[in-house]
């Protein structure tokens, strides 16, 4: 197959894709991948080849197709290919929440600079290495690299990694608790998709939908989730689109746990952990472990719900997720006191402490915590973030949590 009737395919491949005939798609950039001696044709159908999977949620293929693209990329030796290639493996590795190597591969893309495809893509890079920080519970992290991505995307005037970038960023605010800007980014993401969104995939709309109904919930707003959450879940139907169907059917179930119609929550959490089990999304299994451990606890069911946690301690502590831990802490605490087991009451707050100091989440002004109920929260320039109200009242004397640790042993 030659150089024309390549690109002739993978059109005709990106048509059907387009039209929702997936199945079709893949059978077309499959064959280009077998027949065709252009280089740089095979290199673009494998980049649909894992964008297709990817929405699919066919994350193990989607990373074996990565492999292959880099392989394409070492042959081609053109540096902009190399750096897509070493991206797209990153992301695969972020989706199947290994988060330490997205890290590893976004450092490995942000070497390779010097040209202007290499630069255009670090906001993505970056976006993709601060999800892996939040995965990690890095928060600073993370939140250093999403503000990264979001300069990117205003400098380069990327609306669709602006509304990624909003998207991630109303993730963070949520895990954080506080609500007000975890529903403002998605709010944002929405604003981007009716302002600019006229010809991009209906996937921009479906994710925002999704992240302003979690902050909805969060806020108590359980009519407006619910909207919110149904039309996301109608655009992840129509597009075959299994990952966002799980956080959906998550959403939902949490939606109803917090009107306490635990019959209705159950098969909803069954439903996502399913889906979630078959993808690969181990974060997204603690999140339902964790929902159906609260519902057991309302019943009142405690030894049930402490089977929960257990499934969902082993999956964070093998993923690094720090939060996740913190959290089956506090619901340990809360079962043994109620059981009045006060040794393993004692471990379990010890601890939650522990997770604690080292997510650093506590404010360095006031020393109360953070995340642990919706406050208004404001990041320095440094990307410590701390109670608003405690640097409206402090002023902007430089960040204390800076200079804790520069006087540390090994800064000195």
């Amino acid at each position: 197959m030659g150089q024309d009737q390549t690109k002739q395919q993978i059109e005709k491949g990106l048509h059907l894709y387009q039209s929702n005939q997936t199945e079709k798609a893949l059978r077309v950039w499959m064959r280009v991948l077998e027949k065709s001696a252009d280089p740089a044709g095979r290199f673009r159908v494998l980049g649909c080849l894992i964008t297709a999977h990817a929405e699919m949620g066919r994350y193990k293929d989607m990373l074996k197709f990565a492999v292959v693209q880099i392989d394409t990329a070492r042959e081609l030796e053109d540096p902009d290919f190399l750096t897509e290639s070493y991206l797209n493996l990153a992301r695969s590795n972020e989706k199947l929440c290994e988060f330490q190597k997205t890290i590893s591969y976004c450092k490995t893309c942000l070497n390779m600079q010097g040209t202007t495809v290499s630069l255009q893509l670090n906001g993505q890079v970056s976006l993709s290495m601060g999800n892996a920080f939040l995965g990690l519970s890095i928060f600073q992290k993370a939140l250093e690299c999403f503000e990264k991505a979001l300069r990117y995307a205003h400098n380069n005037d990327d609306k669709m990694l602006e509304c990624r970038v909003c998207c991630s960023l109303g993730n963070f605010y949520t895990q954080i608790k506080d609500y007000e800007k975890a529903l403002f980014f998605p709010c944002k993401a929405a604003e981007l998709v009716n302002d600019y969104g006229k010809g991009w995939s209906l996937k921009y709309r479906a994710m925002s939908q999704y992240h302003m109904a979690v902050a909805y919930r969060k806020l108590g707003r359980l009519a407006d989730a619910m909207d919110c959450c149904e039309e996301s879940m109608k655009i992840a139907l129509q597009h075959g689109d299994r990952p966002l169907q799980a956080l959906c059917l998550l959403c939902f179930a949490d939606i109803h746990r917090s009107r306490r119609d635990v019959q209705t929550a159950f098969p909803r959490y069954d439903s996502s952990m399913s889906i979630m089990t078959e993808i690969g999304n181990r974060l997204g299994l603690i999140q339902v472990l964790l929902g159906v451990a609260k519902c057991w606890m309302i019943q009142k069911e405690l030894d049930k719900a402490l089977e929960s946690i257990e499934k969902a301690q082993e999956l964070a502590e093998g993923l690094g997720n720090k939060l996740g831990l913190l959290k089956l802490h506090c619901l340990c605490e809360r079962i043994y006191r109620t059981k009045e087991q006060h040794r393993e009451l004692r471990d379990h707050v010890v601890k939650f402490h522990e997770c604690v100091e080292e997510m650093e989440l506590y404010c360095g002004m006031c020393g109360e915590s953070i995340g642990e109920k919706n406050n208004q929260l404001q990041a320095l320039p440094c990307s410590h973030f701390f109670h608003l109200k405690c640097l409206q009242t402090d002023g902007t004397r430089g960040c204390p949590n800076c200079r804790r640790l520069s006087v540390k042993p090994g800064y000195v």
